[in-house]
């Protein structure tokens, strides 16, 4: 399985919010939301600061995608 945070960049279009603007609100660092960005793992800590800053739940903001090689 892969992560994928699709979700979070489709949320923060709609609320007009930009990466730096996740950063600020959250109060992660620019490592993770470049790790957010290339569906990198992050810590807990991170998506709970990224939940709670954006008043969402994890299914809200991620989900997991079946990987195709895990089957081979």
């Amino acid at each position: 399985m892969t992560v994928s945070y699709k979700k979070l960049w489709k949320l923060l279009i709609d609320r007009g919010m930009k990466k730096k603007d996740l950063q600020t609100a959250a109060g992660i660092s620019p490592s993770s939301v470049s790790k957010l960005s290339k569906n990198e793992y992050v810590s807990m800590d991170v998506l709970v600061k990224v939940c709670t800053a954006l008043g969402v739940d994890f299914k809200d903001i991620m989900e997991l995608v079946p990987s195709i090689l895990e089957d081979k």
